[in-house]
């Protein structure tokens, strides 16, 4: 009796444990068929007269011949080097700034983030009102975290770290900005931004938003669509500046509300103002609208 496995055809491969890697002979029960020879002024053979032997990688299937395994191409010290660049090297690379960041993070307590220009200098005056709050927001007891780069950036850690507090910078690496600046104490350098904005989300009980750019428009609005569609728990957005900011709360008002792209209650979601203490105010004083209304109705019960 012939044996019971299939016969691959010449050429093929049959995969299973080390010894049936080995090409079979051909049963003794009868001959085993050759494919004519193909005469090469008739051009490629049919789609449906040609087979590819299937090769299994790991977890996946490939429809062709390897002409090397996984185990030899991890060894050969020659091989090339770009696959580190590679997709699937880059999950684990996004993996590890994502544990460093959580690590780094867990035992910061209450922080609240504090964003603005990289490029208002400390003769602006904006950069010591920028000192004054993260000083004021350590002695109410909070660490203040940055993107740990220079202007009100810089600013906001030189407060924290002159006040005696926790001077967080989450830098971000780019080709025309510099390392995270001195007042920083406690610094973490991300490759991604998305890595990098978790962690100003997830570890800030309120965003200060200074006068800034681009950058600082995008980690305002990531902080209002969060909230929004309650994906963090609402937590105060300060916009500090009146002149600066209040086009865009005009905007906001005239524009996407009157359009009936937000809610009423989307735009009290930004809270502006131009004084030091109304700001520390909001954020020290700042309560879950649901949870204050439930807490009302609680007592308004008992």
């Amino acid at each position: 009796m012939g044996p019971s496995w299939p016969v691959p055809e010449p050429g093929g491969r049959l995969l299973g444990c080390a010894r049936d890697q080995q090409r079979r002979r051909p049963s003794q029960e009868g001959p085993v068929s050759t494919p004519e020879p193909r005469n090469p002024s008739t051009g490629p053979a049919p789609v449906e007269s040609r087979r590819v032997a299937r090769h299994r990688q790991g977890p996946v299937e490939r429809r062709r011949e390897d002409q090397s395994t996984t185990d030899q191409r991890l060894l050969d010290s020659r091989g090339p080097t770009d696959w580190v660049h590679s997709d699937p090297w880059r999950v684990l690379r996004i993996q590890s700034e994502f544990v460093e960041g959580f690590g780094t993070l867990a035992e910061t307590g209450p922080a609240i983030s504090v964003f603005g220009s990289a490029r208002l200098g400390a003769d602006h005056p904006m950069y010591a009102v920028a000192e004054e709050i993260a000083a004021r927001l350590v002695r109410a007891g909070y660490a203040v975290i940055t993107g740990g780069g220079p202007g009100i950036m810089e600013a906001a850690n030189k407060g924290a770290a002159e006040a005696g507090g926790t001077s967080i910078g989450l830098g971000i690496e780019l080709p025309f900005e510099s390392s995270l600046n001195d007042h920083v104490t406690l610094g973490i350098n991300f490759r991604y931004f998305f890595a990098r904005k978790t962690m100003f989300v997830k570890y800030s009980q309120g965003f200060v938003v200074m006068p800034g750019g681009f950058g600082t428009l995008d980690e305002l609005f990531e902080a209002l669509t969060l909230v929004q569609t309650q994906k963090v728990t609402n937590f105060p957005v300060v916009l500090f500046g009146t002149r600066y900011w209040s086009g865009l709360v005009d905007w906001v008002r005239d524009r996407l509300l009157e359009e009936g792209c937000i809610s009423p209650r989307d735009v009290d979601l930004l809270q502006l103002t131009d004084d030091v203490d109304e700001a520390i105010d909001i954020i020290v004083n700042h309560r879950v609208p649901e949870l204050t209304e439930r807490a009302g109705t609680a007592e308004t019960e008992s």
